[in-house]
């Protein structure tokens, strides 16, 4: 298996060897790296070449590399029953350029990239219907990114006297929080009065 995964790979970047950067077999899985500009072209191939035939768009995910200058990779995962094979391809782009849609390739990938939109903030050129599918439509920011906030910007709560949902900004309290440092191993904790001592 592993050495027909390897085969692929080659076929594949010798046969587009100006939109593969890369190809790789990396735990048992094929996985190449294409020019943003080319994955449409490079889709199409891995769709209708006879030795490829990956006719499912299985996920298309989003990945955050803060430090990096081109800080997303998209991925997407696809699918061969054929030959029964995945293959991996991978394309990086920055917070300011969009990825080519590949909704005409698969009309799958319509929903998987509005949610890499929506949790990245990730655009894709010429996608049809790109908006937010996981958060609120109000939503701000995008929450799986590296930097955003881990308790959010807005905290949603049902207020009875206005008898409706409404958004606040998130306000924590550290009123209540004991910052006790004792280890559990080295004796009994204050108010943990159930506890035995030994003796």
């Amino acid at each position: 298996m592993m050495q027909a995964l390897t085969d692929l790979g080659e076929y594949i970047s010798s046969t587009l060897s100006q939109d593969v950067l890369a190809a790789e077999v990396l735990k048992g899985e094929l996985m190449i790296t294409v020019r943003l500009a080319a994955v449409q072209k490079v889709m199409t191939f891995l769709r209708d070449d006879a030795q490829c035939l990956f006719k499912q768009c299985m996920d298309v995910c989003g990945v955050d590399y803060p430090e990096r200058e081109q800080r997303f990779q998209v991925v997407y995962n696809l699918l061969s029953l054929k030959h029964n094979q995945r293959i991996r391809v991978k394309v990086d782009t920055d917070a300011e350029t969009a990825v080519p849609t590949v909704t005409g390739v698969y009309s799958s990938a319509g929903w998987f990239e509005r949610e890499a939109w929506d949790m990245y903030g990730i655009r894709f050129a010429d996608h049809p219907d790109l908006r937010r599918i996981l958060t609120d439509y109000g939503f701000e920011g995008h929450p799986l990114r590296k930097d955003f906030p881990v308790s959010g910007y807005l905290e949603v709560r049902y207020d009875d006297e206005q008898k409706r949902v409404v958004y606040d900004p998130v306000k924590l309290t550290q009123d209540f929080r004991n910052f006790d440092s004792l280890s559990p191993w080295e004796g009994i904790l204050p108010g943990d009065e159930k506890a035995e001592r030994k003796v």
